[in-house]
């Protein structure tokens, strides 16, 4: 019986590189500040409309601009103070990861319905092989080049919408899978003429269904920790104007009206203590202070120099005893806090490159402080968008998460709310209550259900003091840890290269498929 194949036949390229450009500012108003989460997979489907019929080259094109359209609003904070070169430096670089991705999935979807013509595979294989091809895309530019730039996963758009409470179980790429795979299941879907209406729009709608039915992960309460978390809001930028001791005094502003409060220990954000307490006495006798009138340790971060070397660093402060632990963060920001063969860039950005006039080093100290009985797991900045750094803490038993931040450069823009977006679903992915505290905000403290249990306004001093539950539960998703980025990226790449090369037997005449290879070859010369 004939199978009927539905045509690869898609827009012209003109439209294509309209819809595609149009599909990237619709993804990204999926994402904090709109956080219009519907419109991510919305965005994703558009996109993949906009490759249907495509090749790899005209493909590479359209991912193209689809990225560039993503990217350049998304990262939009980076111009504040830095202006327009970093800005499109990294959004070109993330463009072209996004390029190579859609012209491999072009590929699929233009093939792929001549390699699985039955209807069960259209509709149930390739929707699969793309949402892996994304989700690999994304996992190899979070961790490449330079440590990569673990931002603007589809994952991050669904912080508080309905389906948060699936990165319990799959982790965050395997949400990003999700996310993706449901929108490449209801565009395949639109592609089935012969497939009646109603019964194209029972597989979407079942399919959301049985996403939006499935459990929260229960989490188990071990106990409970008070916590004052505090917000200075103090301006850490990189071209702030600030005397010596400036930050470290605004926090200790905000914290005093805290005296007398029962807390088991106190949180200031990255960047809270302007002023190396390990190489000061005067910074030290505040942090002593500070410990010694809460009743409680400090946990603090500032820039440390040891043995020649400077570092981003997190103390855990104790009166009379002085720093007692510190985490040294493992991922320093490429082109902002160090500076990458920086003999090859200057001549590039001179002027730009010399603003990065110190190298912080990579920190090999464990992330989880011991707070007299309470492990707390210490994420400094962009470490809570870092996966392996997540899975660590909680392998060491973390209890709670403290996600330290200094957000100043970035003003008032979304690059704070994206960040908050990635410590709520860090909240939901490890069953932990996590603590954003940022020198300006945005400031919350999240519970592992991912809902907000206080929060602070934007470059107001404040603090928030909390009792919040602590927790020794695995969740499937830190159980399993990263083979499930693994296993679906595997997915994509190995169905890709199925579908080259079964699609091209399945393109071959059918004379010629019962032929072995050389018979085939000495025909065609022949010919």
């Amino acid at each position: 019986m004939k199978t009927d194949i539905p045509r690869a036949a898609g827009l012209p390229l003109w439209a294509a590189i309209l819809l595609a450009a149009g599909a990237g500012a619709i993804l990204d108003a999926g994402f904090p500040d709109r956080s219009w989460w519907i419109l991510a997979p919305v965005g994703v489907a558009l996109m993949l409309l906009a490759l249907i019929g495509r090749g790899p080259w005209t493909g590479l094109l359209v991912g193209l601009v689809a990225g560039l359209s993503f990217w350049l609003i998304h990262i939009s904070w980076l111009t504040l103070y830095l202006g327009p070169v970093p800005w499109l430096a990294l959004a070109g670089l993330e463009s072209i990861f996004f390029a190579v991705g859609l012209a491999l999935t072009a590929v699929v979807l233009t093939v792929g319905p001549r390699v699985w013509p039955s209807l069960a595979g259209r509709i149930g294989v390739i929707p699969v092989i793309v949402a892996g091809l994304w989700t690999a895309r994304e996992a190899i530019s979070a961790v490449w080049p330079y440590g990569g730039f673990s931002w603007g996963r589809v994952a991050m758009s669904q912080s508080e919408s309905p389906f948060n409470v699936l990165v319990a179980w799959v982790g965050m790429s395997g949400l990003s899978f999700v996310m993706v795979w449901l929108s490449a299941l209801v565009v395949q879907l639109c592609r089935e003429p012969a497939l009646r209406v109603d019964g194209r729009a029972a597989i979407a709608v079942a399919a959301v269904a049985l996403l939006l039915v499935f459990p929260a992960w229960p989490t188990l309460q071990s106990g409970t920790a008070r916590i004052a978390a505090v917000q200075g809001a103090s301006d850490a930028g990189l071209f702030a104007q600030n005397a010596p001791g400036q930050i470290l005094s605004d926090h200790v502003s905000a914290t005093l009206p805290l005296v007398g409060e029962p807390v088991d220990f106190v949180v200031w954000p990255e960047n809270g203590i302007d002023v190396d307490p390990l190489r000061s006495t005067d910074s030290a006798r505040v942090a002593d202070y500070i410990s010694r009138a809460m009743d409680a340790p400090l946990i603090a971060g500032t820039i440390t120099l040891r043995d020649g070397k400077y570092y981003n660093t997190s103390l855990l402060w104790k009166a009379g005893e002085g720093a007692v632990d510190m985490y040294d963060k493992v991922h320093p920001v490429p082109f902002a806090e160090y500076m990458p063969d920086r003999a090859f860039w200057r001549p590039f950005a001179p002027d730009l490159i010399d603003l990065v006039s110190r190298d912080y080093e990579i920190g090999t100290r464990d992330n989880v402080f011991d707070v007299d009985g309470i492990l707390a797991g210490i994420a400094i900045c962009f470490d809570i968008a870092d996966d392996q750094l997540v899975h660590e803490m909680i392998d060491n038993k973390a209890e709670v998460i403290l996600a330290q931040t200094n957000n100043a450069d970035f003003g008032r823009t979304d690059e704070s709310v994206q960040q908050l977006a990635i410590a709520r679903l860090r909240a939901i992915e490890a069953g932990r209550t996590v603590v954003n505290i940022s020198t300006v905000g945005t400031s919350a403290i999240m519970t592992p259900d991912g809902k907000t249990l206080a929060s602070l306004p934007t470059w107001e001093p404040g603090a928030m003091v909390q009792t919040v539950p602590l927790s020794t539960t695995n969740t499937p998703a830190m159980s399993a840890g990263r083979p499930i980025e693994w296993f679906v990226s595997g997915l994509g790449l190995a169905g890709l290269l199925f579908c080259l090369i079964a699609g091209r037997w399945a393109s071959a005449p059918e004379g010629e498929r019962a032929m072995p290879d050389r018979a085939r070859v000495r025909k065609r010369r022949r010919g």
